[in-house]
């Protein structure tokens, strides 16, 4: 459902040429959970951009669902990222003027769905993670778990097959991270594939598939056995 080709990234910074991302050649299936680890600087946010439709190859091929997206143009790209891709991000990213309801409906209005099914799907979502009571309550007016579950709120409600969750227990004390965490490995049963960035050992050794990255490479890519 997603490979890329010999994808590479080029930054230009001052004069010179920095390789984020050397000849990837990558492919997830569907229903796959996957954690990319690597220190600071191995490529592993790059990846989660080119994933996500948020940048583009410098050079190489990236296929999703069978089909070339490499060189869509921007409305076509924000109309993929819309029907087929999740972000949960570390730091949330809600709408701080908006209700919890209201920013996981949000993308439903982007998309152009009737108000009637948008209701309905928010209703549903926000049962199902613990949310109802919270419906009307802003960001500010949420713990940093309750915010998280809006976030995945969002990032579904499109039933997107791609959920990319970078760092997503980041700001959240141990214990409310794992709930999270959970939350997400429950999203599998959907045949969403999974790929979740994040420097703790321990959170991507829960994968059935670890990519450790280095210097814009992949160092290595291993099945889990569970």
């Amino acid at each position: 459902m997603i490979e890329l080709q010999k994808v590479c990234r080029t930054f230009t910074v001052g004069d010179q040429k920095v390789a984020a991302l050397r000849d990837i050649d990558l492919s997830f299936g569907a229903g796959e959970y996957i954690s990319i680890m690597g220190p600071s600087g191995s490529g592993k946010s790059t990846m989660l951009n080119m994933l996500g439709l948020l940048d583009r190859p410098s050079s190489g091929t990236y296929l999703l669902d069978g089909g070339n997206v490499t060189d869509l143009n921007d409305e076509q790209l924000a109309r993929v990222r819309r029907e087929k891709i999740g972000f949960v991000f570390q730091s949330f990213h809600l709408v701080p003027r908006l209700t919890a309801a209201q920013n996981v409906e949000l993308p439903m209005i982007l998309a152009g769905i009737p108000v009637d099914e948008r209701r309905s799907r928010v209703q549903e979502l926000m049962r199902n993670y613990g949310l109802s009571e919270r419906a009307d309550h802003r960001p500010d007016q949420l713990s940093g778990g309750q915010r998280q579950r809006v976030a995945i709120a969002r990032a579904t409600v499109m039933k997107p097959t791609v959920l990319l969750a970078d760092e997503p227990t980041g700001n959240l004390d141990q214990a409310t991270g794992w709930e999270v965490l959970k939350l997400l490995e429950g999203l599998l049963e959907q045949d969403i594939t999974l790929v979740v960035v994040t420097h703790d050992a321990e959170i991507g050794a829960r994968a059935s598939r670890q990519i450790h990255m280095l210097d814009g490479r992949i160092l290595s890519d291993e099945q889990q056995t569970k």
